[in-house]
C-alpha cells in the first residue's frame, strides 16, 4: 500500500540489513525446498496453515503494541483498533480461508464457490463474501462479488480456479516479496498468496519503515520458516535490488511505489529507459506483480440525503482520510462531487467537523511533510484542521477545495499525496445519470491509479431502473480493481477472500496501481474487479469509523473470531460494535 518513492528509514530507527551472505543462504535454502513445497499435497498445506493460526493469534498483541508505539498511538486507545483490524485480524482470516480452500481442493478438486451468474451486460459474476453462517451473521448488509473479464461464461468460472493445483508435477520457485512499510498485514498476506495460491516458497524483505514487525512475524510464521518455505530478511533499496537480480529468485512481488517499480523494470529515467519501453525490452526479465497505490476517488451521487445519511457518509469519508494517519494506498484522496449539488457545502462542512475532532497524527512515514508542503504551498482553497502548519512531527488534516477539472497540470490528479490531504473537485451536473458517466470518464482518464474507487449512492437511486442501469455500466467501465458502494474499499482488502490489486488494464510500461491480484482465497482466474455493496447509513457503526469508541475492542474480538469463527464470536463482536 505504500506509494511514495524509495526513502531512507526514520532517523530514530536505524536501518536493519541482512548481509549479502545471509541473503544468498536464505535464497539457497528456499530453492532447495521449492520443488518439495510445490508438490506437497493440498491437505498437508492446509494442515500447515491451520498450525499457523494459534501462533499468529499469540503474536498479535505484541505486534499491535510495537506498531502503535512506532506510529505514536496509545495501544490501549480506541485508535489502536486500526492495528488490530489491518494487522492480525486480516492475516488470520486470510490464513484460515486459504486452509479451507486447500481442504476443498483435496476433497473436490477446487475451492468451494457459489454458482456464477450472468449479468445483464454479459459479464460473469460470483458472490465472494459473505460465505457461510458465521460470515453472513457478522457482515450483515455487506456483499462482495467478483466480476470477470469479458468473454468468460459463468460455466467457465470453475475451470479458471486454482490454476496452480491443476499442474501435474510443478517445479515451484522462489518468490521475492518487497514488503510495504505502512500496514502490518501486507507482507505476510502477500507471502501467503505466493506460497499457497501460486505454489512458490517466499523470501520477504521487510521495509526499513516497519522492520520492527520482524520478531512478531517470525514467531507467527515459525512453522513455515523451520521447514524452509519462508525467510524474512532486512534491508533497504540496496538489499532489495540485490535480491531482485539474484539468480535464485524466480519472480518478484512489490508493494510500494510506481517509481520503484519502473526503476526495477526499466532502469533509471532517461533515453535508455525510453528506448527499452518503446522496444518492450525490460531490464528485469523475471515476472513481476505489484500493488502501487492510487489517487483514490470517492464519487458522491447527487441526491437530497437526510441529515443523518449525510453525516454518516461525511464520517465515512473522514475515516478514509484519517485511518493510519492517511498512509494507506486506498485512503480517500479525491472527493468527486456533482457540479450544482445543493448539499455540497453542508457535506464539506460535515467532513471538516469530523476531521477536526481527530487530533493530528504522527506523520511517521518518511517524506510526508515534504509531500504535504509541496502540494499545499501557494494554493488557494487550502483548509487545515488541527494545526496551522506541521509541528512536532504531526501534520494537520487538510482539505484542498475546488480543483479545476480542466487543469491538465493539476498535480493532485496525478500524484498520490500519501499524507493527510483530501482534495475536492466538482464535475458534470446534478443529473445522476449524466454525472455517473462524467465521473467514470474523469476517474479513468484524469486520476492516476487503478486500485480502488468508492461511490456514495442512495438506496432509492439503486431502485430506479434508469439510474441502476447507469450504475452497473459505470461499475464495469471504471478501471479499478475494487469498487465499493457506500463503504471504504479497504473492506475488500480486509475480507481477504476477494482479489485485491490494480485493474487488469495496467501494463508493464504503464503500470498504474500494479499488475496482478493477491488474497483471492477462492483462487479465481480471469478477474476484472471486486465490487462491494453496503448500506448508506450502516448500523452498527463500521469498525473503522474515526469516532468508533470501541474500535480496539472490535479489532481484538474480530481477531479471535478470524482464528476460530463461531456464533459466540459473532455475538462478542456484535456486542462491542453496538457500543461503538
Amino acid at each position: 500500500m505504500d506509494a511514495s518513492p524509495p526513502i531512507e528509514p526514520l532517523p530514530s530507527e536505524p536501518a536493519r540489513t541482512s548481509p549479502a551472505s545471509d541473503l544468498d543462504r536464505a535464497v539457497a535454502e528456499l530453492g532447495d525446498k521449492a520443488r518439495a513445497f510445490a508438490r506437497m499435497p493440498p491437505l498437508e498445506k492446509a494442515a500447515l496453515l491451520r498450525s499457523l493460526l494459534p501462533r499468529i493469534a499469540a503474536a498479535a498483541e505484541e505486534q499491535v503494541n510495537v506498531a502503535c508505539r512506532a506510529k505514536g498511538l496509545d495501544p490501549a486507545s480506541p485508535q489502536a483498533g486500526e492495528e488490530w483490524l489491518a494487522g492480525p485480524a486480516a492475516v488470520l482470516a486470510n490464513t484460515r480461508l486459504l486452509a479451507e480452500s486447500l481442504e476443498a481442493i483435496a476433497a473436490r478438486g477446487r475451492p468451494d464457490l457459489p454458482k456464477a451468474t450472468l449479468r445483464d451486460d454479459d459479464r460473469a459474476e460470483v458472490l465472494i463474501a459473505p460465505r457461510g453462517l458465521h460470515e453472513k451473521a457478522l457482515y450483515s448488509g455487506i456483499e462482495c462479488k467478483v466480476i470477470f473479464e469479458a468473454g468468460l461464461h459463468p460455466k467457465e468460472v470453475p475451470g479458471a480456479q486454482a490454476a496452480f493445483y491443476r499442474q501435474g508435477e510443478p517445479e515451484g520457485g522462489v518468490s521475492l516479496i518487497l514488503g510495504a512499510g505502512n500496514v502490518a498485514s501486507i507482507a505476510p498476506m502477500d507471502a501467503l498468496y505466493k506460497l499457497f495460491v501460486e505454489g512458490r516458497v517466499a523470501i520477504v524483505k521487510m521495509s526499513p519503515v516497519n522492520a520492527y514487525l520482524t520478531p512478531a512475524l517470525e514467531q507467527a510464521f515459525a512453522p513455515l520458516i523451520s521447514l524452509g518455505f519462508l525467510r524474512i530478511v532486512q534491508g533497504g533499496g540496496e538489499e532489495g535490488a540485490y535480491l531482485v537480480d539474484h539468480p535464485g529468485v524466480s519472480d518478484v512481488h512489490l508493494t510500494g511505489s510506481a517509481l520503484t517499480h519502473d526503476l526495477l523494470v526499466w532502469g533509471p529515467p532517461g533515453a535508455e529507459r525510453d528506448r527499452r519501453i518503446g522496444a518492450n525490452d525490460p531490464v528485469l526479465k523475471k515476472p513481476i506483480t505489484s500493488e502501487l497505490g492510487n489517487v483514490s476517488p470517492i464519487v458522491v451521487m447527487p441526491y437530497l440525503y437526510s441529515t443523518g445519511e449525510l453525516w454518516a457518509q461525511a464520517r465515512n469519508v473522514a475515516s478514509q482520510v484519517a485511518n493510519n494517519a492517511s498512509f494507506n494506498c486506498n485512503a480517500g484522496k479525491m472527493l468527486v462531487l456533482p457540479r450544482g449539488w445543493t448539499q455540497k457545502e453542508a457535506f464539506l462542512a460535515m467532513i471538516q467537523k469530523a476531521l477536526a475532532a481527530v487530533p493530528p497524527r504522527k506523520a511517521y512515514y518518511p517524506g510526508a511533510q515534504q509531500r504535504w508542503e509541496h502540494l499545499t504551498d501557494e494554493r488557494d482553497g487550502v483548509i487545515t484542521l488541527g494545526a496551522p502548519r506541521p509541528a512536532d512531527g504531526k501534520l494537520p488534516w487538510t482539505i484542498i477545495r475546488d480543483l479545476d477539472p480542466a487543469n491538465a497540470e493539476e498535480a493532485l490528479f496525478t500524484t498520490e499525496p500519501f499524507c493527510s490531504i483530501l482534495s475536492v473537485v466538482s464535475i458534470g451536473s446534478d443529473d445522476p445519470v449524466a454525472f455517473l458517466a462524467e465521473a467514470t470518464r474523469f476517474c479513468n482518464d484524469r486520476l492516476w491509479g487503478t486500485l480502488s474507487c468508492a461511490i456514495t449512492i442512495h438506496e432509492a437511486q439503486e431502485e430506479d431502473p434508469t439510474i441502476a442501469l447507469a450504475l452497473e455500466k459505470a461499475i464495469v467501465e471504471l478501471r479499478y480493481g475494487a469498487v465499493a458502494l457506500n463503504q471504504w474499499p479497504a473492506l475488500v482488502y480486509a475480507l481477504a477472500s476477494p482479489p485485491w490489486g490494480g485493474h487488469a488494464s495496467a501494463t508493464l510500461a504503464n503500470v498504474q496501481s500494479g499488475l496482478g491480484f493477491v488474497h483471492n482465497t477462492p483462487m479465481l482466474g480471469r478477474i476484472d474487479k471486486a465490487v462491494l455493496r453496503a448500506p448508506l447509513d450502516a448500523s452498527p457503526k463500521p469498525a473503522y469509523f474515526l469516532d468508533n469508541k470501541k474500535m480496539r475492542d472490535i479489532g481484538e474480538r474480530l481477531t479471535r473470531f478470524a482464528a476460530a469463527p463461531s456464533l459466540g464470536g459473532v455475538a462478542s463482536v456484535a456486542m462491542a460494535a453496538l457500543r461503538g
